[in-house]
């Protein structure tokens, strides 16, 4: 709950809020028909600070003086890649109502309502609050559809990584786990009693709630023993925090479980299922999704994180390469006093055609009317 309750935070920051009765915005960039203020730049600085003070609180003065000149080249950044997709007709309706499903059962929310209670009790707008999600998912998907599914990895590139980076792979012996847990339904609360009156005996539906988690548990493990996939089951039916990603725990080595479910998964191997197991959450299935022995793993173990590390590699240059490129076919004016760092030494400073106005509607794109 705390992991998106920051959330809502970190993507609603870039919200706008503006009270047009008593402030007045200074505009410090125009990017084509779009405008960037100097309260949204200070609140990217300070969001710059809040995340290094969390990612390493000892160097945060260093990553903030280190990244804070780029700030507002990241705000015309977004402008452009937003424009790119409006052109692209990328709405990212369909992939903003998965994602925040996804959050609201991240959450354990029960409906979507409750979702936008949430958002409202960090202080935040929850239209501001899609519309900020939404841009982050057509830039993302910009980014994808423009520069990354150019970029190209080759099998010496691959094998070229893995000799480089043995050392730094070598690990102990690990699996990875995923998980379907079924929790026996509490009974209801019972009305308060005299405080000076005897004990109560345990609820009497305390073993038939057992016995129905159980059973439920027993059904589901043959149904996936039957064919049916263990993360859809896990999807539909664990009460586990995980159910959202299948029932993925993640990795653990040896000494991080029970001793019980230790004993029982390091000796399976990849695909197999555990019996339903009793723990104190209720009834567990655990599934070996992957089982690495210790030392250096084969090129095919790892032949996926390779391909991440190395289209990392290369997706930064060449994306700014791309940013490099809209700017030059942009209108981007910048206030004396603040510096685009992404800027191309091919830009052309705008040029407008009437008096100038405070709405950055007004100013006219140079290729659309000719101008040069």
């Amino acid at each position: 709950m705390k992991k998106f309750a920051l959330l809502f935070v970190f993507i609603c920051c870039t919200a706008m809020l503006l009270n047009a009765d008593s402030i007045v915005e200074e505009i410090i960039a125009r990017v084509n028909n779009q405008i960037i203020t100097r309260s949204e730049y200070q609140r990217e600085r300070e969001q710059l600070k809040q995340e290094a003070q969390q990612q390493d609180p000892a160097n945060a003065e260093k990553i903030v003086a280190e990244r804070q000149k780029d700030v507002l080249r990241g705000l015309i950044d977004q402008q452009l890649l937003l424009e790119k997709g409006k052109d692209l007709g990328i709405t990212a309706d369909t992939e903003l109502v998965k994602k925040l499903d996804e959050m609201r059962k991240q959450m354990n929310l029960e409906n979507m309502e409750d979702l936008e209670k949430a958002a409202q009790a960090q202080g935040v707008s929850y239209e501001d609050f899609k519309q900020n999600m939404r841009n982050q998912i057509i830039t993302q998907q910009v980014i994808g559809r423009e520069v990354g599914s150019h970029l190209s990895i080759g099998k010496e590139e691959e094998q070229k990584f893995y000799d480089e980076h043995k050392a730094e792979m070598e690990h102990p012996e690990q699996i990875k786990l995923s998980e379907i847990l079924i929790a026996p339904q509490k009974p209801p609360a019972q009305a308060q009693k005299d405080p000076n009156a005897p004990p109560a005996a345990p609820p009497a539906d305390d073993a038939q709630s057992l016995a129905a988690a159980q059973a439920k548990a027993e059904s589901l493990l043959a149904e996936i023993r039957k064919g049916a996939s263990f993360e859809d089951v896990a999807k539909k039916n664990s009460d586990g925090p995980t159910a959202a990603q299948g029932g993925d725990l993640g990795i653990f080595k040896r000494g991080m479980l029970a001793k019980e479910l230790e004993e029982k998964t390091f000796a399976m191997k990849p695909g197999e299922i555990t019996d339903v197991i009793r723990t104190k959450q209720g009834f567990v299935i655990l599934k070996v999704a992957e089982h690495q022995a210790a030392g250096v793993p084969t090129m095919k173990e790892v032949e996926p994180r390779i391909q991440d590390a190395l289209y990392m590699q290369k997706l930064d240059p060449a994306l700014r390469a791309y940013l490099r490129k809209l700017r030059e076919d942009a209108y981007i004016d910048i206030k004396p006093g603040y510096v685009d760092t992404g800027a191309s030494p091919n830009q052309t400073k705008p040029v407008e055609t009437t008096t100038k106005e405070a709405s950055a509607k007004k100013l006219k794109k140079k290729k659309k009317f000719g101008l040069f």
